[in-house]
């Protein structure tokens, strides 16, 4: 492949407004997982607490579930102002600034709940904002821009990365130099500094344009009266059954249709288990890294600063390397590779505090999980049908969430039941991959993705 063939797409300055997409997508999810934990863990809460808190990424579980209801309804004045898909992300943006505020006000060992339920407030608000950051995404790139497309993903990758690791970086920064300079409620105050990054992004964001929704509305007007008119009676009940039908039926039955139902259900329990050992070690990593003797400087230095670099770099190369070699192919090779980096940690257990080997351990673990996402967000995008793109790529986005989540909140329970022996962890998490590559194989020959 050409090379300047290659590097071009990346050049179209759309790729800027998909770079702040994704930067608005992964930012508040640094908030609720690596800033949460680590604030609970300095107020000496225990690991299992921790863990169960991490329930709260539920929300992103279930998404799909609303997404109709995001897709059509326009909010009063904003939409006319600033467009439909923009107006929910701007008053989502609002909401997780508001609650970073009122995190900076409370004490978790005293109102250990009210902080949980802003978490949720928070991870309610992202999940919200992730349905329309996906659809307005999309929407940058025409249908026919193939190469566009494709950068437009490992873009947005980059930027949810960029997101997740700037606001680690600056949250852990902060407060490690808050505390040192013997604040008290330093945690409390990178909050207020976070919460400006927030109204920066929100800033930038008017600045996308927006493609007019009028055609599109007139289009589902006409699909719900399709359905109005095959029911034959016209009245409140049958208009609102029309329009869940068209909403959430229609995505729901192609998906099994173009797939056949155990093809269909094999392909969900793959999505659903592909990433569980990545999020087992994702939600106890700074907890490990702590309990081995990392301050929060080394960890903001070689896990949120040098892992964006690294991060950055392998994305945009794993995308090339995902369609060079092929969507099947890749999604087995990284999760093999994901589990060899949960080996890796398992040896940083055993040596301890090694900043050399804590540096490349971080290097390896992002260079596995670029590549495994962007795997998984090609895989999992070549199997929506384009007529159902937002609710069916919600749907499989969701599944694999609700496996990341639903299990990996026993991770610190894990971690207490084992006595504390991270080796051991890590090489459990490590085989927690093999169910989910069964089901790829099995499957391998039957699925069409249009490669």
């Amino acid at each position: 492949m050409d090379l300047s063939n290659f590097i071009k797409p990346y050049l179209d300055r759309r790729m800027l407004r998909i770079l702040l997409l994704g930067i608005m997508s992964g930012f508040p999810w640094v908030l609720i997982g690596s800033a949460l934990s680590l604030w609970l863990k300095e107020n000496d809460l225990s690991r299992s607490t921790i863990g169960w808190a991490g329930l709260i990424f539920g929300v992103y579980a279930i998404n799909f579930l609303w997404a109709p209801l995001i897709d059509r309804l326009h909010l009063p004045f904003l939409s006319k102002k600033i467009g439909h898909r923009k107006s929910w992300i701007i008053l989502m943006q609002l909401i997780i600034f508001i609650s970073l505020l009122i995190w900076s006000l409370l004490d978790p060992t005293k109102n250990l709940w009210l902080v949980i339920a802003v978490g949720l407030g928070i991870a309610i608000s992202s999940a919200t904002q992730d349905i329309t950051i996906d659809a307005l995404r999309i929407e940058q790139i025409g249908e026919n821009e193939k190469n566009l497309l494709a950068a437009g993903a490992a873009v947005s990758v980059v930027g949810w990365w960029t997101g997740y690791k700037i606001g680690g970086l600056v949250s852990l920064l902060s407060a490690d130099i808050l505390q040192k300079q013997g604040i008290e409620n330093y945690w409390q105050i990178s909050f207020l500094i976070l919460s400006g990054i927030i109204a920066f992004c929100s800033i930038g964001l008017l600045l996308i344009p927006e493609k007019n929704s009028k055609k599109k509305i007139i289009s589902q007007n006409i699909a719900d009266h399709k359905i109005l008119y095959k029911i034959g009676i016209f009245n409140v009940f049958t208009k609102s059954f029309a329009w869940l039908y068209g909403a959430i039926i229609y995505p729901l039955s192609s998906f099994f249709k173009k797939n056949t139902i155990n093809v269909a259900l094999s392909i969900l329990g793959f999505v659903f288990l592909f990433k569980i050992g990545e999020a087992f070690l994702g939600r106890m990593s700074l907890v490990f890294y702590k309990e081995i003797g990392f301050s929060k400087t080394d960890i903001a230095l070689y896990s949120k600063g040098i892992g964006w670099l690294t991060t950055v770099t392998f994305t945009l190369l794993g995308g090339l390397f995902a369609v060079r070699m092929g969507l099947i192919k890749a999604m087995f090779l990284s999760g093999v590779f994901m589990a060899l980096t949960n080996i890796l940690f398992s040896l940083l257990a055993w040596v301890g505090n090694s900043e050399i080997l804590f540096a490349f351990t971080v290097l390896i673990d992002d260079l596995a999980a670029a590549f495994a996402t962007v795997a998984f967000v090609g895989f999992i995008s070549a199997l929506v049908d384009r007529n159902y793109t937002a609710t069916q790529y919600a749907l499989l986005a969701s599944i694999g969430t609700a496996g990341r989540t639903l299990f990996a909140s026993s991770s610190g329970m894990m971690v207490d039941w084992l006595n504390g022996n991270w080796i051991i962890f890590f090489i459990i998490t490590a085989l927690m991959v093999i169910p989910s590559l069964i089901c790829l194989f099995l499957i391998r020959k039957k699925l069409n993705l249009n490669e």
